[in-house]
């Protein structure tokens, strides 16, 4: 198994944050955080701009399937993380709850979601459509999720001020993209790789960033060896938990194989791309963003693996009947 490039370029960016902290501070020459926002405003336009209205509508006739991706990305992977809550709230590991809370609050992925269904001989249209739909739910779901929390500990998160950064920086270039698709559409599909490289860059700056500015305040001086193996052991629990639930509900209102290969792969993974950008606006200023997106990180390493290594025994159609029966 060949090891994800964009996951190597994660690790060597950690690394670098660790050695030159300084190029990721408020007196740095560069100036990252706008980089960053204007970054995220192009990459959400790209985004747009790659969405055919046309396709959207046309997706909404599998509804069932749609509705199971959904409702697995949104409601039952934030509950389960939730319904962990009571039991860590007065333990040593109460601070790595919300991060997992975060990562679980997330849409799903769109580029590797598709790659691997492809792979896998799923239902493609169904995970381009789910993928896509889920990152503009997502604007909307996400912060009020998080808000149940970062409201009580008194972190001067205001939803109405996310709200406004979210529409401004997220909602109005993807919209723009939208309405330039006809015009522009093909021109983002030609260059779709180029675009990727974009996105990837501008995810690897919010990144460095982050964990430049959570060393240089020390933030993981506390956090040892035996607890990044439990979030370790929890993410793959995690993922494990979905995979298996999203299979199960696919089963029992009998999808196709092409439909239940979506289903799991779409309800199971977490978009990097919008954890680490709704970090950047959901936790300005009250967390230590390197802290948030460490699990979402690994959790991302994981499914990448995992999903990869399913994918390719699901191409089999035969192996793949054995593996849900």
């Amino acid at each position: 198994m060949k090891i994800d490039r964009f996951v190597l370029a994660i690790l060597i960016v950690i690394g670098l944050a660790y050695i030159f902290p300084y190029l990721g501070s408020d007196q740095s020459p560069l100036n990252l955080d706008i980089i960053a926002s204007a970054g995220i405003s192009l990459i959400f336009f790209f985004y747009g701009l790659k969405l055919s209205p046309e396709k959207i509508k046309d997706g909404l006739k599998n509804w069932k399937l749609h509705l199971v991706v959904q409702l697995t990305t949104f409601f039952i992977f934030p509950l389960v993380v939730l319904l962990v809550y009571p039991w860590v709230i007065h333990t040593q590991f109460s601070e790595l709850w919300l991060p997992f809370f975060f990562l679980a609050a997330l849409p799903s992925t769109v580029s590797s979601s598709v790659v691997m269904v492809s792979i896998a001989k799923g239902n493609i249209p169904a995970a381009i459509f789910n993928a896509s739909i889920s990152g503009l739910i997502g604007i909307a779901i996400t912060p009020l999720w998080m808000g149940l929390f970062l409201q009580q500990d008194s972190t001067g998160y205001d939803l109405s001020d996310i709200y406004v950064k979210l529409i401004v920086e997220i909602l109005i270039p993807v919209i723009l993209g939208l309405v330039l698709n006809k015009k522009l559409g093909k021109v983002a599909v030609r260059y779709a790789k180029e675009l990727a490289l974009f996105d990837k860059s501008i995810i690897l700056v919010i990144i460095y960033k982050s964990f430049a500015e959570s060393f240089l305040e020390n933030v993981f001086a506390e956090i040892q060896t035996k607890d990044l193996l439990i979030m370790f052991l929890c993410a793959i629990a995690l993922f494990f938990f979905m995979f298996y639930t999203t299979g199960f509900l696919s089963k029992r209102l009998n999808f196709s194989a092409e439909d239940r290969i979506t289903a799991q792969f779409c309800g199971t993974k977490k978009s990097l791309v919008h954890g680490t950008v709704f970090s950047k606006i959901l936790f300005a200023g009250s967390f230590s963003t390197g802290l948030i997106l460490l699990p979402l990180m690994l959790f991302h390493g994981l499914q990448i693996f995992i999903i990869s290594i399913i994918a390719s025994k699901m191409a089999q159609r035969d192996t793949y009947r054995k593996v849900i029966d």
